[in-house]
This record gives C-alpha cells, structure tokens and sequence, in this order.
C-alpha cells in the first residue's frame, strides 16, 4: 500500500479510480478498507483516496492524545503531502467528525463535505455508549472483537441479524482481517469522539454539505440533524428510514445511490 510522510507521521492510503479527488475517511477503528462497498459505484467518477488516521490501519499509532481537530489539521497536511489542492470530502462517524472541522478550518481544501451518521457535539447518551465500549476494550481480548461484540449491535438493524446472518458472519470475518489495532490506539480514539465539540466550527463550513442519517440509528440518531443542518448553510440532509448507524454496509445500494447523487452535482 502506498504510504507518505505527514508532520512526522507516515500514513497508510489507497488510491483507486479517476477523476476530481474523493477524499474518504473511515470511522471509529476502521482503516480505509470500510469503504469497500462504495468504491464500486464511486471510482466510476471520482479518484478514491481513501486514508487511514493515525492510530488505526497501517499509519502510525503514537502515543498520546487524539482529537478531531488534531486530525483534521493532519489529513489537511496529508493532502498537501499528496499535491492535492482541493478534494470532495466524505467521513463517516468518527470519519465526519474529522470532516467537518477539515472544513471549517481549511475551506480551501474542501470542494464538498459528506457527513454521515455524525453529530455537532456529543452529548451525554453518546458518551456513556463509547465509555461502555472503552471499558470491553480493557476486557476483551482485541479491539476486534470490541467492534464485533459491542459496536456493531449498535450499527445495524435487529432485521440484518436476524434475516442475514451470513452477511454478518462475512462482516466479522472482515474485521478480523483487517491490521490489529493496539488497545491504546482504540482508547485514544475513542476519547477523541468523547471530546468531540465542532458547535462553533459549524458556522464557518462554506462548502456545498451532506448530511446523512439512519432513522433507527441510536447512537448517532436524528437528534443531531436539526443542529447540523442549521449549523451549516445550505447543507442537505436525507434520512434512510430503513437504516441504522452503518447504512453504508448494511444497504450499499441505497446508501450509494444517494451520496453518489450529491457527489455528482459537485463536481467543477
């Protein structure tokens, strides 16, 4: 994989199709490999470059602590680093987290901003689900089987379990595959979404914003659409009635089709 030197950091990406930039950024844990369900329909019209954020993947995991801010100051470096002036920008969870203060304290950088499953400020429900996920961190005996056993419950529907038990025995052997995240790593990252506070940062994101949701997502529910939406002018905002926090897994199609649809009409 090919990798670059970002403010003494050495980061992991992938690069995949052609056309204007797609800067993809992955969630809590996750290395650029999360995308896999989108890249079919994106790298059709845009040039993937899918990073993976300190700590996570195969970049860098140092030590110390981890914020949202932090990294999007990082993957604004890591764009230069990369000779890229300007970039279509998508994160999921952690990943919009990241997205969101990129934009705001690096406009010039941002073409258009995707912003799925997110939130402006987390609130006290979302801190004690991750506190909870901290805690198994320091139980469990890897950060996969974190994800497998304590996040992913509360990122797809009851019906995926039920009905398609064998997409979630392929999810899990995904996860399992991919690079091990060190314990210290995960916390570390963990904190950073605890912290995460962009209420001021909303205001100043001037580039063209979608906002995505899943209306059975409890986490990251519709209770942040309002103060998003508000936040950022002229933002966009779709709700997949169907879905919970990880529509882009559980329905591709769907999630595909309607974030490829925006992304379309960005482009210069």
């Amino acid at each position: 994989m090919p990798r670059v030197e970002v403010d003494g950091l050495t980061l992991n990406y992938d690069v995949q199709g052609e056309g204007e930039p797609l800067l993809l950024i992955p969630y809590l844990s996750a290395d650029h490999a999360c995308f896999a369900f989108q890249l079919p329909a994106y790298t059709e019209h845009f040039s993937c470059i899918a990073v993976d954020l300190p700590g996570s993947g195969e970049s860098d995991k140092p030590a110390g602590a981890y914020s949202t801010e932090g990294y999007a100051d990082q993957v604004a470096a890591f764009l230069g680093a990369m000779g890229i002036e300007r970039a279509h920008v998508a994160g999921v969870s952690l990943g919009a987290t990241v997205g969101m203060h990129l934009a705001a304290r690096h406009p010039g950088r941002v073409r258009s901003l995707s912003l799925h499953s997110s939130w402006h400020a987390s609130d006290d429900y979302l801190k004690i689900v991750v506190e909870q996920w901290r805690t198994l961190a320091s139980a469990l005996p890897t950060v996969a089987d974190v994800v497998i056993e304590a996040i992913f419950p509360w990122c797809f529907t009851p019906e995926m379990y039920v009905e398609r038990p064998e997409f979630v025995d392929a999810l899990v052997d995904f996860v399992r595959g991919r690079p091990a995240q060190p314990v210290d790593a995960f916390l570390a990252q963990a904190d950073a979404v605890i912290a995460h506070d962009a209420s001021a940062a909303l205001g100043d994101i001037e580039a063209p914003t979608l906002i995505t949701f899943g209306a059975r997502d409890l986490v990251c529910s519709t209770r942040f659409a309002e103060p998003l939406e508000n936040g950022i002018g002229g933002s966009e905002l779709v709700v997949f009635e169907h879905l919970s926090h990880a529509g882009l897994h559980e329905d591709p199609e769907t999630f595909n089709r309607a974030t490829l649809d925006f992304l379309l009409r960005q482009r210069a």
